[in-house]
């Protein structure tokens, strides 16, 4: 009996040791991160040359992740956050859509070959964006809301921009309007996050677009809380530690347009109905408008351009729910001065910026950023786009978006803010 006493209590006492030493290693080393070999991660200060004892901890089987995940997940049942594919039916045999005419016009997507260039300077651009970055957060003269907030300060919901590649330690803020379908493929290739036929897809452009936008097909940091519990905020700052952090931008003003063209010059039943709607009842004194859409659309009835603006300069548009993701502030979507971004890409530079991250990620032999999908929505159009639009409109358009013109470099639009 005493023995048995004696059995339980240190088998009790080793698995409480065992708990603190998990800690400690992920503490030290995180999460997986035994096969990050990035070019390029954000360099750390120098240490001591490990021990032998601490050359055995690193090199650990990669069945440690595996095991602090059951570990935290409590013995839930596994799912696609936890590494399990999902498998898909095989019915869409492509991801490149087809499309209609007016689809074609209004989006102006271009099917054709980008070659990405390559340039010495490359290297020096991407440190110069990161620079002007990290610059303008630590400004203290430089003030726009959210800003002063710490990382901890962020609600969770905020975080669900941020898709996490466990494979090769890469984390993605996504941009809607900035090529995000076709990062969001990159990742689910990357990840292995998503099956065809039992075999994860290895071509991006071969993943459905319905696939592509289904939220159970990524990991992202809001879904971290049901995973992890109260671990999870730990394990956020460690993987954003460790791993490379990217993202992609845009010029403010041409990425409402290309917004608006998306979600209103498109038959598009739930903008419709969400927004199309309270926007004509408000600003275009239409009492009664069609049940759909498609209805709208052939009496006429759309959402011009100058409502659009109207509905997001209205300081009562806010207090009912944030901006919808399609143009909502880039530096609410991502926390660029909370979050230490390793790779600042710009749509203007798609094509070079999108070959050297996946060069510097080791990846470019994997895969290659898809060179088609582009939209063609152009800075030279904001002129024609905002001819219509009164001037203090467009003076407190650029101050709703001037953190994101500053912090990513854009010049401000003179053109479009005098007489």
């Amino acid at each position: 009996m005493a023995k048995a006493r004696l059995f339980r209590l240190w088998l009790v006492l080793g698995s409480v040791f065992m708990i603190l030493l998990i800690i400690v290693y992920w503490d030290n080393v995180g999460t997986a991160h035994f096969y990050l070999h990035t070019s390029f991660s954000r360099p750390h200060p120098l240490e001591g040359l490990p021990t032998a004892g601490q050359r055995e901890e690193k090199e650990l089987p990669a069945d440690m992740d595996e095991f602090l995940e059951k570990l935290l997940s409590g013995g839930a049942k596994q799912n696609v956050l936890s590494g399990k594919k999902m498998e898909q039916p095989s019915l869409l045999a492509s991801g490149r859509p087809v499309l209609s005419n007016v689809e074609e016009r209004i989006r102006g997507y271009d099917w054709s070959t980008h070659g990405a260039q390559q340039s010495p300077d490359l290297d020096r651009r991407q440190a110069e964006r990161r620079s002007v970055l990290r610059e303008l957060c630590a400004n203290a003269s430089f003030v726009f809301p959210t800003k002063e907030r710490s990382f901890d300060d962020i609600p969770n919901y905020e975080l669900n921009h941020l898709i996490v590649d466990d494979r090769h330690g890469v984390i993605y803020c996504y941009v809607p309007k900035v090529a995000c379908t076709n990062w969001k493929r990159v990742m689910i290739v990357l990840s292995e996050s998503l099956l065809d036929q039992g075999a994860p897809y290895r071509d991006p452009l071969d993943i459905p677009r319905e696939y592509v936008h289904n939220s159970s097909t990524h990991l992202t940091f809001n879904k971290f809380w049901r995973r992890y519990g109260r671990f999870s905020r730990h394990l956020m700052k460690i993987k954003l530690k460790k791993y490379t952090k990217f993202l992609f931008v845009r010029d403010p003003f041409v990425r409402l347009i290309s917004a608006f063209r998306s979600k209103f010059e498109l038959e598009n039943e739930e903008f419709y109905r969400k927004f199309a709607v309270p926007m004509l009842k408000m600003y275009s004194n239409h009492t009664s408008l069609p049940a759909s859409v498609s209805e709208a659309f052939s009496a006429g009835l759309k959402v011009s351009f100058a409502n659009f603006i109207q509905y997001l300069l209205d300081p009562h548009t806010e207090k009912l729910a944030p901006f919808n993701e399609h143009w909502r502030q880039v530096h609410r979507l991502c926390h660029p001065c909370q979050i230490d971004y390793d790779f600042v890409g710009k749509l203007e530079t798609l094509d070079q910026d999108a070959a050297q991250l996946l060069r510097l990620l080791k990846v470019d032999k994997l895969l290659h950023f898809p060179p088609s999908y582009r939209n063609r929505t152009a800075s030279s159009w904001e002129d024609d786009w905002f001819a219509k639009i009164p001037l203090a409109w467009r003076q407190q358009l650029y101050k709703l978006y001037e953190a994101d013109f500053v912090l990513f470099g854009y010049p401000k639009p003179e053109n479009l803010l005098r007489d």
